[in-house]
């Protein structure tokens, strides 16, 4: 068995749950001007987009992201034309779909989706940022810093922990994504990228713990 196969086991878990909670914004979905729905691995964000959609939250989706190495097998043409297919498929009309196909990261999702925006005539007030559950708190305070003039709520496909694990099928995987993910938390306010958030004594602790474990693959060098 790999490191990367390897059994995680439940003290590790404990951690990662921690971690898991505080991505999570916990906002209170309500309706919004526009929705962005952001790339990634996880077509659940598609998906919950679309219910989303359904249920009369917002009357334009922008679904960004281009391909990274995570990505390009599994969303070939881009994660951006995978997720509008995905939401065309669960009845989400083409008229209500504007599509970002380049962004490389969280800051080019929402300047790119921004200027699709603008130039489909469209100023919202306020955006709902559909994410996968681990990413809510980067992508809001991203959208702070770089679109501070709208109000951000942020939403995701609700998932407990355990069952999210199962969906992706990589518990490894998962856990080094929501390390990596705080680690961005934690540093892109110093370069700029984000706006700072608070991060809880025993949050930081279980982040540095699970790097010492070898939960490091999503790590940037800072």
């Amino acid at each position: 068995m790999t490191d990367n196969q390897r059994a995680i086991t439940d003290d590790e878990q404990q951690r990662a749950m921690l971690i898991w909670d505080y991505h999570q914004m916990h906002h209170d979905v309500r309706p919004c001007d526009v929705a962005i729905g952001l790339g990634s691995h996880d077509l659940g964000v598609a998906g919950f987009a679309a219910e989303l959609y359904r249920a009369g939250l917002f009357p334009t989706l922008v679904f960004t992201g281009g391909n990274s190495p995570t990505t390009a097998a599994r969303f070939p043409r881009g994660e951006a034309v995978h997720f509008r297919e995905h939401a065309l498929e669960l009845g989400v009309p083409d008229s209500a779909i504007l599509l970002e196909p380049k962004a490389a990261n969280t800051g080019q999702n929402i300047t790119f989706s921004r200027q699709v925006l603008t130039a489909a005539g469209i100023a919202p007030s306020s955006v709902l940022l559909v994410s996968k559950p681990y990413m809510e708190r980067r992508s809001f305070a991203t959208a702070r810093k770089l679109w501070p003039e709208v109000e951000v709520v942020c939403a995701s496909e609700p998932l407990e922990f355990d069952d999210y694990l199962k969906s992706i099928g990589d518990e490894k995987l998962v856990i080094d994504m929501l390390v990596g993910d705080l680690q961005r938390v934690i540093e892109y306010p110093k370069l700029g990228f984000a706006v700072e958030q608070d991060v809880p004594g025993d949050v930081h602790a279980a982040y540095e713990s699970l790097i010492h474990d070898g939960f490091t693959s999503r790590l940037i060098n800072s």
